[in-house]
Protein backbone atom coordinates (compact mmCIF):
# COMPACT_ATOMS: atom_id res chain seq x y z
CA UNK A 1 0.00 0.00 0.00
CA UNK A 2 1.20 3.43 -0.51
CA UNK A 3 1.28 4.90 3.30
CA UNK A 4 -1.38 7.55 4.25
CA UNK A 5 -2.50 8.25 0.92
CA UNK A 6 -6.30 8.51 1.76
CA UNK A 7 -7.31 10.74 -0.94
CA UNK A 8 -11.18 10.07 -2.67
CA UNK A 9 -12.11 6.54 -3.48
CA UNK A 10 -11.24 7.69 -7.38
CA UNK A 11 -7.82 8.65 -6.09
CA UNK A 12 -6.96 5.14 -4.28
CA UNK A 13 -7.81 3.34 -7.58
CA UNK A 14 -5.66 5.20 -9.85
CA UNK A 15 -2.88 5.19 -7.35
CA UNK A 16 -3.40 1.49 -6.50
CA UNK A 17 -3.32 0.89 -10.38
CA UNK A 18 -0.14 2.82 -11.29
CA UNK A 19 1.40 0.95 -7.92
CA UNK A 20 0.73 -2.24 -9.35
CA UNK A 21 2.48 -1.08 -12.88
CA UNK A 22 5.68 -0.72 -11.06
CA UNK A 23 8.36 -3.49 -11.26
CA UNK A 24 8.36 -5.25 -7.95
CA UNK A 25 11.95 -4.98 -7.23
CA UNK A 26 11.49 -1.03 -7.97
CA UNK A 27 8.82 -1.52 -5.68
CA UNK A 28 11.23 -2.81 -2.66
CA UNK A 29 12.91 0.68 -2.91
CA UNK A 30 10.31 2.91 -3.42
CA UNK A 31 8.68 1.31 -0.36
CA UNK A 32 11.54 1.76 1.58
CA UNK A 33 12.64 5.22 0.63
CA UNK A 34 8.55 5.95 1.06
CA UNK A 35 8.50 4.79 4.55
CA UNK A 36 11.61 6.43 5.64
CA UNK A 37 10.45 9.53 3.57
CA UNK A 38 11.82 11.75 6.63
CA UNK A 39 15.74 10.33 5.75
CA UNK A 40 15.10 10.91 1.56
CA UNK A 41 12.75 13.74 1.35
CA UNK A 42 12.84 17.51 3.04
CA UNK A 43 9.86 20.21 2.66
CA UNK A 44 10.34 23.62 3.08
CA UNK A 45 8.26 24.99 6.46
CA UNK A 46 5.24 26.51 4.20
CA UNK A 47 4.82 26.96 0.91
CA UNK A 48 5.23 30.54 -0.64
CA UNK A 49 6.01 31.53 -4.43
CA UNK A 50 9.01 33.98 -4.23
CA UNK A 51 9.11 35.23 -7.62
CA UNK A 52 5.86 35.03 -9.13
CA UNK A 53 6.19 35.59 -12.97
CA UNK A 54 9.96 33.49 -12.90
CA UNK A 55 11.15 30.68 -15.30
CA UNK A 56 14.24 28.65 -15.59
CA UNK A 57 16.43 30.47 -18.01
CA UNK A 58 20.34 29.60 -18.04
CA UNK A 59 21.15 32.76 -15.96
CA UNK A 60 19.14 35.13 -13.73
CA UNK A 61 19.03 38.71 -12.61
CA UNK A 62 18.00 39.87 -9.19
CA UNK A 63 16.17 43.11 -8.20
CA UNK A 64 17.93 44.56 -5.10
CA UNK A 65 15.15 44.05 -3.49
CA UNK A 66 15.85 40.21 -3.75
CA UNK A 67 19.69 40.91 -3.63
CA UNK A 68 19.19 42.37 0.29
CA UNK A 69 16.11 39.85 0.96
CA UNK A 70 18.73 36.73 -0.13
CA UNK A 71 21.58 38.76 1.93
CA UNK A 72 19.78 38.96 5.60
CA UNK A 73 18.91 35.85 5.09
CA UNK A 74 22.79 34.72 4.38
CA UNK A 75 21.94 32.77 1.15
CA UNK A 76 24.35 32.75 -1.49
CA UNK A 77 22.89 34.59 -4.72
CA UNK A 78 22.66 31.75 -7.37
CA UNK A 79 22.17 32.83 -10.91
CA UNK A 80 21.98 29.49 -12.57
CA UNK A 81 18.96 28.67 -14.02
CA UNK A 82 17.57 26.80 -11.39
CA UNK A 83 19.02 28.99 -8.45
CA UNK A 84 15.73 30.85 -8.02
CA UNK A 85 13.84 27.89 -7.01
CA UNK A 86 17.17 26.76 -4.97
CA UNK A 87 16.69 30.54 -2.79
CA UNK A 88 13.21 30.33 -2.76
CA UNK A 89 13.17 27.01 -1.21
CA UNK A 90 15.93 28.27 1.36
CA UNK A 91 13.63 31.18 2.21
CA UNK A 92 10.70 29.13 3.25
CA UNK A 93 13.24 27.40 5.97
CA UNK A 94 13.65 24.36 3.78
CA UNK A 95 17.01 22.32 4.63
CA UNK A 96 19.26 21.09 1.70
CA UNK A 97 21.51 18.45 3.41
CA UNK A 98 25.32 17.83 2.23
CA UNK A 99 26.04 15.35 -0.06
CA UNK A 100 29.07 12.71 0.58
CA UNK A 101 31.06 14.62 -2.21
CA UNK A 102 32.16 17.89 -0.50
CA UNK A 103 30.66 21.31 -1.73
CA UNK A 104 27.76 19.24 -3.02
CA UNK A 105 23.95 19.25 -1.68
CA UNK A 106 20.75 17.33 -2.56
CA UNK A 107 19.16 18.87 -5.49
CA UNK A 108 16.14 20.82 -5.36
CA UNK A 109 13.43 19.10 -7.42
CA UNK A 110 9.86 20.43 -9.05
CA UNK A 111 7.62 17.69 -8.17
CA UNK A 112 5.42 19.43 -11.10
CA UNK A 113 8.10 18.83 -14.17
CA UNK A 114 5.92 18.01 -16.87
CA UNK A 115 6.02 13.94 -16.67
CA UNK A 116 3.54 11.59 -15.62
CA UNK A 117 -0.16 13.36 -16.02
CA UNK A 118 -2.69 11.74 -14.19
CA UNK A 119 -4.72 9.33 -15.54
CA UNK A 120 -6.64 9.90 -18.21
CA UNK A 121 -5.12 13.15 -19.17
CA UNK A 122 -2.25 13.92 -21.54
CA UNK A 123 -0.58 16.58 -19.44
CA UNK A 124 1.00 17.19 -16.52
CA UNK A 125 2.52 21.10 -14.66
CA UNK A 126 5.47 21.97 -15.98
CA UNK A 127 7.28 24.29 -12.66
CA UNK A 128 10.18 25.31 -15.03
CA UNK A 129 7.97 26.64 -17.50
CA UNK A 130 4.90 28.30 -15.16
CA UNK A 131 5.89 31.52 -13.88
CA UNK A 132 3.48 30.70 -10.83
CA UNK A 133 5.16 27.32 -10.05
CA UNK A 134 8.69 27.63 -10.61
CA UNK A 135 9.85 29.02 -7.41
CA UNK A 136 6.69 28.05 -5.14
CA UNK A 137 8.21 26.39 -2.87
CA UNK A 138 5.01 24.04 -2.25
CA UNK A 139 6.07 22.25 -5.51
CA UNK A 140 9.77 21.94 -4.42
CA UNK A 141 11.36 19.50 -2.00
CA UNK A 142 14.52 18.50 -1.51
CA UNK A 143 15.92 15.07 -2.30
CA UNK A 144 18.71 12.38 -1.59
CA UNK A 145 20.13 11.51 -5.51
CA UNK A 146 18.14 7.88 -4.78
CA UNK A 147 14.87 9.71 -4.32
CA UNK A 148 15.52 12.45 -6.91
CA UNK A 149 16.03 9.34 -9.23
CA UNK A 150 12.70 7.68 -8.47
CA UNK A 151 11.07 10.90 -8.92
CA UNK A 152 12.08 11.15 -12.40
CA UNK A 153 11.55 7.50 -13.51
CA UNK A 154 8.59 6.15 -11.04
CA UNK A 155 5.55 7.84 -11.81
CA UNK A 156 4.37 6.54 -8.76
CA UNK A 157 6.81 8.01 -6.40
CA UNK A 158 5.96 11.29 -8.10
CA UNK A 159 2.50 11.30 -7.34
CA UNK A 160 3.21 9.86 -3.73
CA UNK A 161 5.14 13.32 -3.51
CA UNK A 162 2.26 15.24 -5.46
CA UNK A 163 -0.04 14.03 -2.79
CA UNK A 164 1.72 15.11 0.14
CA UNK A 165 2.37 18.64 -1.07
CA UNK A 166 -1.22 18.01 -1.56
CA UNK A 167 -1.78 16.97 2.39
CA UNK A 168 1.17 19.43 3.50
CA UNK A 169 0.47 22.85 1.40
CA UNK A 170 -2.79 22.41 -0.45
CA UNK A 171 -0.78 22.73 -3.57
CA UNK A 172 -2.42 20.75 -6.37
CA UNK A 173 -1.85 22.89 -9.69
CA UNK A 174 -3.41 20.00 -11.79
CA UNK A 175 -6.55 19.63 -9.55
CA UNK A 176 -6.29 16.06 -9.18
CA UNK A 177 -6.82 15.82 -5.18
CA UNK A 178 -8.94 19.07 -4.75
CA UNK A 179 -11.75 19.83 -7.08
CA UNK A 180 -14.50 17.71 -8.69
CA UNK A 181 -14.47 19.80 -11.88
CA UNK A 182 -10.57 19.21 -12.87
CA UNK A 183 -9.71 21.35 -16.02
CA UNK A 184 -9.16 19.54 -19.52
CA UNK A 185 -5.08 18.93 -19.16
Amino acid sequence: MFGRFNGGTDHVKWLNEMRAQVLPEVLLVVDHVWNHRNLFIQWAARGDCWWPGCVRVRFHKYSTDQRAELKAAKIRVDTRSNGPAIMAFLLAEGSRPDRDFPGRQWSIHHIYDGKFPAPNRTLTAHAVKDGSLFTDTAGLVAVHPVADALADEVAYFAWLLRFEAFERFGFDPDFVFSAKEQPNL
